[in-house]
């Protein structure tokens, strides 16, 4: 089912969930709070807030839509790099694939567009054996 056609009580239990998780995920990337709240696409206050209380939290379709794609990021570097470490430094190691032009990849995810967050999904997707990046 898409986030479209999710009833606002499933929605809400989407988003309880994912803001209980994404908070652990950003610790292990090394986010700071800003950085954390601009891949969701929100100000710090409301991300400190959704972050507090994620029973709480009031995520639309655009927040649903970033979490998943940096869900499906954290899941696709721990299947591509098994040790953790790895996986959760990878963002910010430089990469020399057209993609990133020698930034890293987590500098082109802060551009605050969902955008740039398909594309290192995708990327890693397709490193992965899902697809063309």
């Amino acid at each position: 089912m898409s986030l479209q056609h999710q009833t606002p009580h499933e929605r809400q239990d989407m988003a309880a969930a994912a803001m209980r998780t994404y908070p652990n995920i950003s610790k292990a990337w090394g986010l700071k709070e800003h950085e954390a709240a601009t891949l969701l696409g929100v100000p710090d206050s409301t991300y400190r807030r959704w972050k507090q209380q994620p029973d709480r939290a009031q995520l639309d379709v655009n927040h649903l839509e970033r979490m998943s794609l940096i869900l499906g990021i954290y899941k696709a570097l721990h299947i591509l790099l098994p040790n953790a470490q790895a996986a959760d430094s990878w963002l910010k190691r430089a990469n020399q694939n057209p993609l990133f032009a020698g930034h890293t990849p987590i500098e082109r995810m802060l551009n605050g567009q969902v955008s740039d967050l398909y594309v290192v999904r995708r990327h890693l997707d397709a490193a992965r054996g899902g697809g063309v990046a």
